[in-house]
């Protein structure tokens, strides 16, 4: 080798270091960065209310009530991301970082467009509304729940536990309710509604998703040529998904019931086109059946994903607003201010703690539990949409982490139940292998239920030591 030679080759050994440093550095300051930015947004959303509201004498809570609210926004977004996007991205239908930017979209839009019957259930559900001035919950009851629920659900975050957003608030908002006015301040009878669509909503999602799994098997996966049997069925399957989807984002918006059929329809029609389109196209392409049918369900499982970001930002983004609301009309009389903009604000916390800090918990959730192909996670997502968003339009804050890990076990467990049966036909197997063919991973369960068992009281308590404290 000559020294010319022998200098370029150690000057390309040079750049190569300084490279690989530049991106270790760049590595190592990526955690900052995100937490640089969520300060960010909270500096923000308190900088625009003491420029709004700089004259208030009760301007102290008022900000701290925003403050606290986009908080609790950037959590619930970490740490809820996973219910829209898991199934997605563990099936390989969408990429991790668009995925997260366009499911962040659909929940502003579902937190400003459909999210008001929930809200008024929070506001009015909990504690009675004839205590309290102005007949709502005092302003620092909401502040302690506020601060409680985005405690507790960063905390869970970080340990990887993907618990109820929806129970922490409502845990927050009675153990504080608790300490103010007493036991007798707690409205049980409408607590017994929202546990009951806690219990019912899991349920429901689970068995929807089996049942849509069952389905898909039987009509195109048991089949012996799948590609025909998908040219035959599926554009019916996703014309009936299609309308359905349409269904969800018209009637929340109040439009007339001939005008919401229509654009369901138009929806149903697309959907079914596409089905028709995609199937033809992999024929003619002479792809193998399994590689042509996922390439088929990416688009409607993306689909799918996004239609879950609107459903939980529907739902959940009123664990913020109500009780901010709540803040605002005691601090400032009638609320009607205020409940202009706290959507937008909820809407775009949430979206801003997906983008930054939701990475883990859609790993843990698309794969950890059970693996998820593009039909079985298709299965998931709508069966959990359907579920968040009938909960959203009857106003009932359901948890949306019960829903979705809820259609991940029906799955899961449906898969179980059909191996099972289709072991009867051949030689028993050894102890050891039928356990490792459990498909749900039961030490996940055990950690998502004891989260979901601990969560109401110990939120609870957390509000009703910081109502104290701020009393």
């Amino acid at each position: 080798m000559t020294k010319e030679k022998r200098e370029f080759r150690v000057l390309d050994k040079d750049l190569g270091r300084v490279t690989y440093a530049e991106h270790a550095s760049l590595v190592s300051v990526r955690p900052v960065i995100r937490l640089g930015a969520a300060a960010l947004f909270i500096a923000v959303a308190a900088v625009i209310t003491f420029g709004v509201f700089g004259n208030h004498p009760s301007l102290g809570l008022i900000v701290a009530g925003v403050a606290v609210a986009a908080y609790l926004a950037l959590s619930i977004g970490a740490n809820d991301v996973a219910n829209s996007l898991g199934p997605a991205v563990g099936a390989g239908a969408i990429g991790m970082t668009s995925g997260l930017l366009l499911v962040g979209l659909m929940q502003i839009l579902g937190a400003v467009l459909a999210g008001a019957p929930v809200t008024d259930r929070l506001a009015d559900g909990i504690i009675l509304p004839a205590l309290g001035p102005d007949g709502n919950a005092s302003a620092h009851i909401m502040l302690a729940a506020l601060l409680a629920a985005a405690t507790w659900i960063s905390l869970a975050t970080w340990a990887n536990a993907p618990v109820s957003t929806t129970h922490s608030i409502v845990g927050a908002i009675m153990g504080a309710g608790i300490t103010v006015y007493g036991w007798q301040s707690v409205h049980w009878s409408g607590m017994a509604m929202i546990a009951a669509g806690w219990i019912i909503s899991p349920v429901v999602s689970g068995v929807l998703a089996a049942l849509l799994l069952a389905l898909f098997r039987a009509v195109i996966y048991d089949r012996a040529d799948r590609l025909e049997a998908a040219r035959l069925w599926l554009p019916g399957i996703l014309a009936v998904m299609g309308l359905l989807f349409g269904l969800m984002i018209t009637l929340p918006l109040r439009l007339d019931l001939p005008i919401a059929l229509t654009i369901s329809g138009a929806i149903a029609l697309v959907a079914a086109g596409y089905a028709r389109h995609s199937v033809a196209r992999q024929i003619a392409l002479h792809t193998g059946s399994r590689v042509a049918l996922k390439v088929i369900l990416g688009l409607p499982l993306a689909a799918a994903a996004l239609m879950m970001g609107f459903a939980h930002g529907s739902n959940d983004a009123s664990n913020i607003v109500a009780p901010l609301t709540a803040i605002l009309a005691n601090a400032e009389g009638p609320g009607a201010q205020a409940a202009s903009w706290t959507p937008l604000l909820a809407g775009l916390g949430i979206a801003a703690g997906a983008v930054l800090f939701g990475r883990r918990l859609v790993h843990m959730v698309g794969s950890s539990i059970t693996r998820l192909n593009p039909n079985r996670a298709l299965c998931v997502s709508v069966a959990t949409a359907i579920t968040v968003l009938g909960a959203s339009l009857a106003g009932l804050p359901v948890s949306t982490t019960h829903v979705a890990i809820g259609g991940v076990f029906g799955v899961g467990f449906y898969r179980e139940w059909r191996d099972r049966r289709l072991a009867k036909l051949r030689a028993p197997l050894p102890l050891e292998e039928s356990r490792r063919r459990n498909l749900v991973r039961r030490s996940h369960m055990r950690t998502v239920f004891g989260a979901w068992l601990i969560t109401v009281p110990a939120a609870a308590a957390l509000a009703a030591a910081l109502a104290w404290v701020i009393g």
